[in-house]
C-alpha cells in the first residue's frame, strides 16, 4: 500500500510540474526574446542579449498613448465596478425576494459568457442606441465584467462575516450610513481592494471585448496585436508584453495575499 501511494504522489507531482511548465514556459520565452539582438525571427539559442529594445519602446509615443489609454480605462472601470459591485452585493446579501437567484446570475453572466459573445452584444447595443465608439464605450464594456470580480469578493466576505455586528450597531442607534461606514466597510475593505486590483488587471489586458467596442482607439493589447504581425516590431512588442505581464501580475499577487492574510486573521 505505501508503494502505491508513493507512485500516486510522484505521478501527481509530475503532472503538476508539467502543467506548470506548459503554462509558464511561453511567458518565459516572451521575456527572454525581449532581450534578444535578433530583430525579425525567434532564433534559439539567442544570438545575443541586449536591452536596447527597452530604450526603443520608451521613446515610442504610440506605445505611451496605448498605455495611457489602457490605464485610464482600467482605472475608471475599476472605480465604477467597486461602486456598482458593492451596491449590488449589499442589495442581494441577506435579502429574500422573488428572483434573487436570477439577479445574482445576471450579475455574473458577463464574465461567464465567452468574450466574443459579450463583445458582439455590447457592440450591437451601442450601435442600436447610436452611441459613438470612444474611450467611454470601452469603459462601459470593461465595467460589465469588472463588476463581477468586486461582487464576488465582497459577497464572499460578507458571507464569512457575522451579521450580529450590524444588528448590534442598529440596536445602539446607528443609522444605516453609520453602520456601513463603521461596521460593514472595515469588514469588506480588503475584499474591495482585492476586487479592485483584479478588476484593474482584467481591464488592462482585455482584448476581445475591447476589439468590438474601441472604434479607432488603441489600447495596449490591441496595439500588440497590430504590431506583432510586423516582423521588425516583434522585439518591441515583446518588451511591451513584459510590461503587461508586470502590470497584471502584481495586482493579482497583491489581491491574493490580501485575501489570504485576511482569511488567516478570520480563523
Amino acid at each position: 500500500m505505501p508503494s502505491k501511494w508513493n507512485l500516486g504522489s510522484i505521478g501527481l507531482k509530475t503532472a503538476t510540474l508539467l502543467g506548470f511548465l506548459f503554462i509558464h514556459i511561453p511567458i518565459l520565452i516572451i521575456i527572454m526574446y525581449a532581450f534578444s539582438t535578433d530583430e525579425k525571427t525567434f532564433q534559439f539559442p539567442l544570438p545575443g542579449f541586449t536591452t536596447k529594445w527597452f530604450g526603443v519602446a520608451w521613446e515610442r509615443n504610440d506605445i505611451w498613448d496605448a498605455i495611457t489609454l489602457s490605464s485610464q480605462v482600467a482605472l475608471i472601470s475599476t472605480i465604477i465596478a467597486i461602486i456598482l459591485g458593492t451596491l449590488a452585493c449589499l442589495a442581494v446579501y441577506r435579502s429574500q425576494f422573488f428572483g434573487k437567484e436570477v439577479i445574482s446570475f445576471l450579475v455574473i453572466l458577463p464574465i461567464a459568457l465567452p468574450g466574443i459573445v459579450t463583445g458582439i452584444s455590447l457592440r450591437s447595443a451601442m450601435s442600436l442606441f447610436g452611441i459613438p465608439f470612444s474611450t467611454w464605450t470601452i469603459v462601459i464594456a470593461h465595467a460589465t465584467f469588472c463588476i463581477v470580480t468586486v461582487y464576488n469578493n465582497v459577497l464572499a466576505r460578507l458571507r464569512r462575516s457575522s451579521h450580529s455586528m450590524v444588528e448590534a450597531s442598529m440596536d445602539l442607534g446607528a443609522n444605516p450610513w453609520q453602520t456601513f461606514r463603521y461596521v460593514i466597510m472595515p469588514n469588506i475593505a480588503t475584499a474591495l481592494l482585492a476586487g479592485g486590483m483584479l478588476s484593474f488587471a482584467l481591464s488592462f489586458d482585455e482584448v476581445i471585448v475591447t476589439t468590438f467596442t474601441a472604434g479607432q482607439q488603441s489600447t495596449v493589447p490591441i496595439w500588440m496585436l497590430t504590431e506583432f504581425i510586423r516582423p521588425r516590431q516583434r522585439p518591441v512588442t515583446n518588451v511591451v508584453a513584459v510590461f503587461v505581464i508586470l502590470v497584471t501580475t502584481i495586482p493579482i499577487l497583491a489581491a491574493y495575499y490580501l485575501t489570504k492574510e485576511d482569511d488567516g486573521r478570520k480563523k
